[in-house]
């Protein structure tokens, strides 16, 4: 017999929530989402909240396009689940080659379930590709300052927030950590990022020996701070790497499939990695799938007898799922079908014209955005705002946001807005209107207690 629960009597004391402080979650009213429909969750009290986040960066088409629901149905009905150990499976063959035909440069798919195992495998490539070719000295990561790949303790360590990971610091890898500029708003004038390139050729010219890899992610840093690259600044990054003999690994796990404009950033970029690594969209937020793809050159290293050990000693139980592979040979499809890139691009027009408004609040500090990417930096006198009327920024935006139908979580003092690939522009202007709206009132009540 199937018992339904009614929401209103469900215990929520057992779920430990990801990124949040549970002694405030507890204390407030908690949302109880029911359904999916269109780009809104439903909750138990049938109220609809527009997703101003792409549920964590991830959904692309909203909760209910049927291509890729009946793709995985139909799936499920024929194989559930199959092992990559010893087995292969159709579509993950077929994956595998549409993603290695998409990415220009690269030729080999290595397959995990999330982003940060997908980093992971591949810090482990890196790793071992200098070891396998007699050069193990090589094993020191560089990477940017802000950058973020992960949680695992690998990724905490090529992508170290203070203010996410300081209590895990004696634990992770040293790295060699450098600055990294990012696009600011017009009124702070022309921006040259040239010293950022001189020092980090630098770097790689007196310790290229020692360095296995340069990590970061393509075209933006998002969890970081919502830091834009100035254009070529990862072309010049690439060369380095190339003149020095380093492995560029680039993250476009959350940036990758369109969130930029391009449907593969490297490439836009006009930049080479040896490794690169995908999640988020690529199953259009359906599925927990993700790819850490390598060049041939990299993937010929690890060819050898079996008892000299230069296979990749790395996997995972759900590598190459099924369901998720078809989920995202379903959305691929519907990227190409409908012009998604197109579309983007459109509403990225749009988008910015939208946030010009918020340039003439004074707390709007910054006002950074490209594609359907957007980080509005909220300060007062210089200072970052942590607190208004005793309560955290990024907890007071999000409850007043859900207060007004909208689903967000700001970064800090910076209030995110990454919408759904494929959102209309009416709902994108919703998005925005209303994050105006709060951070209006912000900007008042400050200036009230001047």
């Amino acid at each position: 017999m199937l018992f339904l629960l009614n929401s209103n009597s469900l215990d929520k004391r057992y779920v430990w929530h990801p990124y949040t402080q549970m002694k405030l979650w507890n204390r407030s009213n908690n949302i109880v989402i029911e359904s999916g429909n269109g780009f809104s969750f439903v909750d138990s009290q049938d109220r609809r909240y527009l997703d101003g986040i792409s549920n964590m960066w991830c959904n692309v088409w909203g909760h209910d396009r049927p291509e890729i629901i009946d793709a995985m149905k139909k799936q499920l009905d024929t194989l559930p689940h199959s092992s990559l150990f010893g087995l292969t499976n159709h579509p993950s063959v077929k994956l595998a080659k549409r993603l290695t035909t998409m990415a220009k440069g690269m030729s080999r798919v290595f397959y995990t379930d999330n982003g940060s195992t997908a980093i992971e495998a591949a810090l482990k490539i890196a790793t071992q590709y200098w070891k396998n070719k007699g050069m193990s000295q090589k094993k020191t990561f560089i990477c940017l300052k802000n950058g973020y790949h992960g949680d695992t303790i690998g990724c905490m360590s090529v992508g170290y927030v203070d203010g996410y990971f300081s209590p895990y610091k004696s634990i992770l890898l040293k790295t060699l950590r450098v600055d990294s500029p990012t696009i600011r708003h017009e009124k702070f004038g022309p921006q040259n990022y040239d010293s950022y390139i001189v020092k980090i050729e630098n770097i790689l010219k007196n310790l290229s020996s020692k360095i296995s890899a340069f990590v970061m992610e393509s075209g933006a840093q998002i969890a970081g701070g919502i830091n834009i690259y100035p254009k070529n600044f990862q072309r010049e990054i690439s060369n380095l790497c190339k003149k020095y003999n380093v492995l560029l690994v680039l993250d476009e796990i959350a940036t990758g499939f369109g969130r930029l404009g391009n449907i593969i950033e490297y490439d836009a970029q006009n930049s080479k990695p040896d490794i690169v690594c995908y999640a988020k969209a690529l199953t259009g937020g359906y599925f927990p799938l993700a790819v850490t793809l390598t060049t041939n050159d990299i993937f010929r290293e690890f060819l050898g007898d079996y008892w000299a050990k230069k296979q990749l000693f790395h996997g995972h139980t759900f590598a190459g799922h099924p369901v998720g592979c078809v989920a995202a040979l379903a959305n691929l499809d519907l990227y190409e079908k409908l012009n998604l890139i197109r579309r983007v691009r459109d509403n990225s027009v749009i988008l910015a014209s939208l946030l010009k408004k918020f340039s003439e609040l004074e707390i709007c500090y910054d006002i950074r955005s490209k594609g359907l990417l957007c980080g509005i930096e909220l300060r007062k006198d210089g200072i970052p705002i942590k607190n208004i009327d005793k309560i955290p920024i990024g907890h007071f935006i999000a409850k007043e946001s859900l207060k007004k139908g909208v689903y967000l979580r700001t970064l800090g003092n910076i209030v995110a807005i990454i919408p759904p690939l494929a959102m209309e522009k009416h709902d994108l202007g919703l998005i925005v209107d209303t994050e105006y709206e709060i951070i209006q009132k912000l900007d008042q009540k400050i200036r009230r207690h001047r």
